[in-house]
Protein backbone atom coordinates (compact mmCIF):
# COMPACT_ATOMS: atom_id res chain seq x y z
CA UNK A 1 0.00 0.00 0.00
CA UNK A 2 1.39 3.43 -0.94
CA UNK A 3 0.70 5.26 2.30
CA UNK A 4 2.28 8.51 1.10
CA UNK A 5 -0.10 8.71 -1.85
CA UNK A 6 -3.10 8.14 0.41
CA UNK A 7 -2.02 10.68 3.01
CA UNK A 8 -1.03 13.58 0.78
CA UNK A 9 -4.53 15.04 1.31
CA UNK A 10 -4.42 14.70 5.11
CA UNK A 11 -5.12 18.02 6.81
CA UNK A 12 -2.12 19.48 8.65
CA UNK A 13 -2.57 19.44 12.45
CA UNK A 14 -2.59 22.77 14.32
CA UNK A 15 -1.11 23.75 17.67
CA UNK A 16 -4.52 22.92 19.15
CA UNK A 17 -3.75 19.28 18.33
CA UNK A 18 -0.36 19.36 20.14
CA UNK A 19 0.15 16.57 22.67
CA UNK A 20 0.11 17.87 26.27
CA UNK A 21 2.84 17.29 28.83
CA UNK A 22 0.65 14.71 30.58
CA UNK A 23 0.93 12.48 27.50
CA UNK A 24 4.69 12.15 28.04
CA UNK A 25 4.55 11.92 31.84
CA UNK A 26 3.88 8.17 31.80
CA UNK A 27 5.87 4.93 31.51
CA UNK A 28 8.29 5.19 28.60
CA UNK A 29 7.25 2.00 26.82
CA UNK A 30 3.61 3.07 26.90
CA UNK A 31 4.47 6.48 25.44
CA UNK A 32 6.62 4.82 22.75
CA UNK A 33 3.69 2.68 21.63
CA UNK A 34 1.15 5.49 21.73
CA UNK A 35 3.36 7.86 19.75
CA UNK A 36 2.82 5.58 16.76
CA UNK A 37 0.32 7.22 14.45
CA UNK A 38 0.88 10.68 15.92
CA UNK A 39 2.20 13.49 13.72
CA UNK A 40 5.68 14.98 14.05
CA UNK A 41 5.98 18.45 12.53
CA UNK A 42 8.64 21.13 12.13
CA UNK A 43 8.38 24.64 10.71
CA UNK A 44 10.45 24.87 7.56
CA UNK A 45 12.87 27.77 7.75
CA UNK A 46 12.33 29.20 4.26
CA UNK A 47 8.62 28.70 3.76
CA UNK A 48 7.52 28.83 7.41
CA UNK A 49 5.05 26.02 6.77
CA UNK A 50 4.80 22.76 8.66
CA UNK A 51 6.70 19.78 7.26
CA UNK A 52 6.74 16.23 8.63
CA UNK A 53 4.52 13.20 8.83
CA UNK A 54 3.14 10.32 10.85
CA UNK A 55 5.35 8.53 13.38
CA UNK A 56 5.72 4.88 12.37
CA UNK A 57 8.66 3.63 14.48
CA UNK A 58 9.95 4.32 18.00
CA UNK A 59 12.28 2.88 20.65
CA UNK A 60 12.03 3.25 24.42
CA UNK A 61 15.12 4.04 26.54
CA UNK A 62 14.56 3.52 30.25
CA UNK A 63 15.78 5.35 33.34
CA UNK A 64 17.05 2.19 35.06
CA UNK A 65 18.38 -1.27 34.16
CA UNK A 66 18.99 -0.21 30.57
CA UNK A 67 22.59 -0.48 29.38
CA UNK A 68 21.78 1.30 26.11
CA UNK A 69 20.26 4.38 27.77
CA UNK A 70 22.30 7.59 27.82
CA UNK A 71 21.08 8.21 31.36
CA UNK A 72 22.66 5.08 32.82
CA UNK A 73 25.73 7.00 34.10
CA UNK A 74 23.78 9.95 35.44
CA UNK A 75 23.31 13.49 34.19
CA UNK A 76 26.04 15.17 32.17
CA UNK A 77 26.22 18.38 30.17
CA UNK A 78 25.59 16.37 27.01
CA UNK A 79 22.52 14.41 28.17
CA UNK A 80 20.98 16.97 30.55
CA UNK A 81 17.86 17.37 28.39
CA UNK A 82 17.05 13.70 28.90
CA UNK A 83 16.45 14.52 32.58
CA UNK A 84 14.26 17.54 31.83
CA UNK A 85 10.47 17.85 31.95
CA UNK A 86 8.43 15.25 30.07
CA UNK A 87 7.79 16.52 26.56
CA UNK A 88 11.29 17.96 26.15
CA UNK A 89 13.20 17.21 22.96
CA UNK A 90 16.54 15.47 23.59
CA UNK A 91 18.85 15.69 20.57
CA UNK A 92 22.20 13.92 20.69
CA UNK A 93 25.10 13.69 18.20
CA UNK A 94 26.24 10.41 16.67
CA UNK A 95 28.82 9.88 13.89
CA UNK A 96 28.53 13.48 12.69
CA UNK A 97 24.73 13.35 12.63
CA UNK A 98 22.01 13.70 15.27
CA UNK A 99 19.03 11.72 16.55
CA UNK A 100 16.03 13.03 18.49
CA UNK A 101 14.01 11.75 21.43
CA UNK A 102 10.92 12.79 23.32
CA UNK A 103 11.60 12.83 27.08
CA UNK A 104 9.17 10.85 29.24
CA UNK A 105 8.21 10.38 32.88
CA UNK A 106 8.81 12.92 35.69
CA UNK A 107 11.68 15.38 35.56
CA UNK A 108 14.97 13.99 36.84
CA UNK A 109 14.49 10.34 35.88
CA UNK A 110 16.27 10.26 32.53
CA UNK A 111 14.05 8.30 30.13
CA UNK A 112 13.04 9.03 26.56
CA UNK A 113 11.60 7.68 23.32
CA UNK A 114 13.80 7.67 20.22
CA UNK A 115 11.86 8.78 17.14
CA UNK A 116 13.14 6.35 14.53
CA UNK A 117 10.98 6.96 11.46
CA UNK A 118 8.00 8.82 10.10
CA UNK A 119 5.79 8.39 7.06
CA UNK A 120 6.45 11.66 5.16
CA UNK A 121 3.29 13.60 4.37
CA UNK A 122 3.81 17.37 4.47
CA UNK A 123 6.68 19.25 2.83
CA UNK A 124 8.04 16.28 0.91
CA UNK A 125 9.90 18.51 -1.55
CA UNK A 126 11.60 20.37 1.30
CA UNK A 127 12.61 17.07 2.89
CA UNK A 128 13.96 15.80 -0.43
CA UNK A 129 16.17 18.87 -0.73
CA UNK A 130 17.41 18.55 2.85
CA UNK A 131 18.23 14.86 2.39
CA UNK A 132 19.59 15.13 -1.15
CA UNK A 133 17.37 12.20 -2.18
CA UNK A 134 14.29 12.00 -4.36
CA UNK A 135 13.28 8.49 -3.26
CA UNK A 136 10.46 9.09 -0.79
CA UNK A 137 11.27 5.90 1.11
CA UNK A 138 14.78 7.15 1.88
CA UNK A 139 13.73 10.47 3.38
CA UNK A 140 12.81 9.62 6.96
CA UNK A 141 13.49 5.88 7.31
CA UNK A 142 15.85 5.98 10.27
CA UNK A 143 16.55 8.37 13.16
CA UNK A 144 19.47 10.28 11.60
CA UNK A 145 17.71 10.51 8.22
CA UNK A 146 14.63 11.84 9.99
CA UNK A 147 16.59 14.63 11.68
CA UNK A 148 18.30 15.57 8.43
CA UNK A 149 14.98 15.65 6.55
CA UNK A 150 13.44 17.97 9.16
CA UNK A 151 16.64 20.03 9.56
CA UNK A 152 16.81 19.15 13.25
CA UNK A 153 20.24 19.89 14.69
CA UNK A 154 21.93 19.82 18.06
CA UNK A 155 20.69 23.36 18.77
CA UNK A 156 17.15 21.95 19.02
CA UNK A 157 18.21 20.00 22.11
CA UNK A 158 16.01 21.06 25.01
CA UNK A 159 13.07 22.35 22.94
CA UNK A 160 9.72 21.99 24.71
CA UNK A 161 7.54 19.97 22.33
CA UNK A 162 4.41 21.04 24.20
CA UNK A 163 5.01 24.79 23.75
CA UNK A 164 7.52 25.44 20.98
CA UNK A 165 6.03 27.38 18.03
CA UNK A 166 8.32 25.69 15.50
CA UNK A 167 8.14 22.00 16.45
CA UNK A 168 5.51 19.67 17.89
CA UNK A 169 4.05 16.20 18.08
CA UNK A 170 0.30 16.28 17.58
CA UNK A 171 -2.81 14.24 17.19
CA UNK A 172 -3.49 13.85 13.51
CA UNK A 173 -6.44 15.97 12.47
CA UNK A 174 -8.23 13.10 10.78
CA UNK A 175 -9.18 9.72 12.13
CA UNK A 176 -6.26 7.30 12.18
CA UNK A 177 -6.37 4.11 10.12
CA UNK A 178 -6.31 0.90 12.10
CA UNK A 179 -2.81 -0.55 12.31
CA UNK A 180 -0.97 -3.37 14.03
CA UNK A 181 1.93 -2.61 16.36
CA UNK A 182 4.92 -4.95 16.14
CA UNK A 183 7.46 -5.20 18.98
CA UNK A 184 11.09 -6.30 18.57
CA UNK A 185 14.47 -5.83 20.18
CA UNK A 186 16.15 -2.50 19.52
CA UNK A 187 18.50 -2.05 16.59
CA UNK A 188 21.69 -0.05 16.18
CA UNK A 189 22.83 -0.57 19.79
CA UNK A 190 25.56 -2.86 21.10
CA UNK A 191 24.06 -3.33 24.58
CA UNK A 192 20.47 -3.83 25.61
CA UNK A 193 19.49 -4.80 22.06
CA UNK A 194 17.62 -7.84 23.36
CA UNK A 195 15.08 -5.75 25.26
CA UNK A 196 11.73 -5.71 23.42
CA UNK A 197 11.50 -1.92 23.33
CA UNK A 198 11.28 -1.17 19.61
CA UNK A 199 7.80 -0.57 18.25
CA UNK A 200 6.57 0.06 14.74
CA UNK A 201 3.51 0.06 12.54
CA UNK A 202 3.54 -3.33 10.89
CA UNK A 203 3.82 -3.44 7.10
CA UNK A 204 4.49 0.29 6.81
CA UNK A 205 7.08 0.88 4.06
CA UNK A 206 8.73 3.76 5.94
CA UNK A 207 9.83 1.66 8.92
CA UNK A 208 13.61 1.17 9.09
CA UNK A 209 15.42 -2.12 9.64
CA UNK A 210 14.77 -5.56 8.28
CA UNK A 211 11.70 -6.55 6.34
CA UNK A 212 11.56 -9.91 8.11
CA UNK A 213 10.81 -8.14 11.41
CA UNK A 214 7.33 -7.42 10.10
CA UNK A 215 4.61 -9.91 10.86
Amino acid sequence: MEFAEINRTMKTPTKNNCLPRSFYDRPTDKVAIELLGKCLLRRHGESGRWIGGRIVETEAYLSSNDLASHSRRGMTKSNASMFAKPGTLYVYPIHGKVCMNAVTQPEGLGSAVLLRAIEPIWGIEEMQRSRGHQDIRRLTRGPAMLCQALSVQRREDGVDLTKNPAMMIAECSTSEPVFQVTTTGRIGVSRGAELPLRYFINDNPFVSGRRRDHV
